[in-house]
């Protein structure tokens, strides 16, 4: 039974890929002091106008409480700052800060050389397909 589980289980297989794909970009990102999942955080604030925490989760795929526990650090750091909507003042929404946006674009930088070392591993069919399959599943 576990081997078959094992060869079969689609969400031990993306788990597994997920971190040994994630330590890759950890690694390149460890010299700028953050994760692949924190890179994903701020990445997801570069909009017109900062998202809300509810917001920010359902971009991530996690919950409210998770997102607000994550960004604490980032926000010592002076990368992203918390807000109080002004139309609504319960929403908090979450904007990068002008360090924030700095550190991001060094970081988009490292992002683009792992990203494309990572893409070698497939060939370009595979490639497509994966890709189609992950917005299918995370839809």
């Amino acid at each position: 039974m576990a081997k078959l589980i094992a060869d079969r289980c689609l969400c031990l297989g993306v788990q597994r890929a997920s971190r040994i794909i994630g330590r890759r970009f950890d690694e390149a990102l460890r010299p700028l002091g953050l994760n692949n999942w924190q890179f994903s955080l701020l990445i997801n604030l570069l909009k017109a106008e900062p998202p809300s925490i509810g917001k920010l989760a359902d971009a991530l795929g996690t919950d409210r409480t998770t997102i607000t526990a994550n960004v604490k650090p980032l926000e010592r750091r002076g990368l992203l700052e918390i807000q109080r909507d002004k139309a609504d003042a319960r929403t908090r929404r979450v904007a990068l800060t002008d360090s924030g946006r700095s550190l991001l674009a060094d970081a988009v930088e490292r992002w683009r050389e792992v990203n494309a070392s990572v893409e070698q591993d497939l060939d370009p069919a595979e490639l497509a397909v994966f890709r189609s399959a992950l917005r299918r599943l995370g839809s």
